[in-house]
């Protein structure tokens, strides 16, 4: 017996019709094939989840009663996030060369395009966004995508905005974020772990106008700031700082500054925890003359990306209170951090922290399966998590117990 003609045709037309639903994340798709129409948006893009996401072993980490946690979206070596208000979220790398965009389409809570927007840049580990330009930092430059989500799809090559930041890429990576005066706060890290530079813009925070122009330091002795925020009802700057090296497995704590005006001094490279004499270089200038930190977060917990909770969607007892993501030791004996912790605050005082999220690292192998490195809060009041080592940005939301 013959097969029917149209039996072939109407095959070949069901497996067309198919075939772009399974594709792996690293393989472009074609966007005439799978692209999703959505309003005021480039289509275009990627599927933002793949079946990867199923193997993370999400029930080891473990939360406060009524929260759960599930995978946002897939992006290699996720760092640092910026939100724009129509909700896309922008992601840079350290270890690799791109920047990303991804977005929840369909209001399911989980990103299902993704976009890459550049590529072939250097430590692109900053994002922010501002009156609707993408900014970007690398080591040595920033650099923006105007009016970006016009032209996720097709993006032209970044414009630079400003270049003669140190070259150095020893701590030489950037978080950047735009602050309540407009200006783009751009730190730059010590070009070593211990060190005194001749140049002052080493282990400081900057700021500049949105065009680049009119750098000042608005802090000093920052060892190496990878997260900043400010205080939602202050307005004052509040940042992470990575402790020095090789002085033990207890010594220094990172820690978490609290800056609320321009011009002061947080101790690198003379002192340490606001007490401690660094032994090379303390006798040159005691811990007196220095901003102490506001919370000694512990040593070598290494804390990037932290937000005030400002959402509604948690209880009010997290209201204003700093979530503080922990990267996690490098070389410790027994490892520390690879949390996400809870710092409670009191009439603008550090009352304590705990851990609210953890799992990350199984300490009795010490073997780690995720580092957390920013947190980022979505309009509906849950709060984004991104891990460069799982290459995921995860979700984490309330519904009660």
């Amino acid at each position: 017996m013959t097969t029917p003609k149209f039996f072939y045709v109407f095959t070949l037309v069901l497996l067309l019709a198919c075939g772009s639903s399974n594709r792996s994340e690293d393989k472009s798709t074609d966007s005439t094939s799978t692209a999703v129409s959505v309003s005021n948006f480039s289509e275009g893009g990627e599927a933002a989840i793949t079946d990867y996401a199923k193997t993370l072993p999400l029930d080891k980490i473990k939360l406060p009663a009524g929260f759960s946690i599930d995978v946002f979206a897939e992006v290699e070596n996720a760092r640092s996030m910026a939100i724009s208000p129509s909700g896309v979220i922008y992601v840079g790398n350290k270890d690799k060369d791109k920047i990303y965009a991804v977005k929840d389409t369909n209001g399911d809570y989980k990103a299902d395009k993704k976009w890459t927007l550049a590529t072939g840049l250097n430590m692109p580990n900053g994002v922010a966004f501002h009156d609707g330009d993408l900014y970007i930092a690398e080591v040595s430059r920033i650099s923006k995508i105007e009016d970006v989500e016009s032209k996720l799809a097709n993006p032209p090559a970044p414009t630079t905005v400003k270049d003669d930041y140190p070259t150095e890429t020893h701590h030489g990576w950037k978080y950047i974020a735009f602050g309540p005066d407009g200006k783009l706060y751009v730190p730059v890290g010590a070009p070593c772990n211990i060190c005194e530079s001749k140049d002052e813009v080493f282990a400081s925070i900057t700021r500049i106008n949105p065009d680049g122009t009119g750098r000042e330091i608005y802090a000093k002795g920052v060892r190496n700031s990878v997260g900043f925020t400010w205080h939602p009802v202050t307005k004052e700057l509040w940042f992470t700082d990575n402790g020095r090296d090789m002085l033990g497995d207890d010594v220094p704590a990172c820690e978490l500054n609290h800056a609320p005006k321009a011009g002061m001094h947080f101790g690198y490279p003379y002192c340490h925890e606001g007490s401690v004499k660094d032994p090379e270089f303390g006798s040159k200038r005691p811990c007196s003359e220095f901003t102490a930190p506001a919370d000694k977060l512990g040593p070598h917990v290494a804390p990037l990306g932290l937000k005030f909770y400002t959402g509604n969607q948690f209880p009010s007892q997290y209201k204003n209170q700093i979530f503080v993501a922990e990267h996690g030791s490098w070389n410790r004996s027994k490892k520390s951090g690879y949390n996400v912790s809870l710092v409670k605050l009191n009439n603008n005082k550090v009352s304590g922290h705990e851990v609210f999220a953890g799992g990350w690292l199984d300490d009795a192998s010490q073997k780690a399966w995720g580092r957390p490195v920013d947190v980022l809060l979505l309009p509906d009041g849950s709060m984004l998590i991104s891990d460069d080592q799982a290459n995921v940005i995860y979700r984490v939301s309330y519904k009660g117990s």
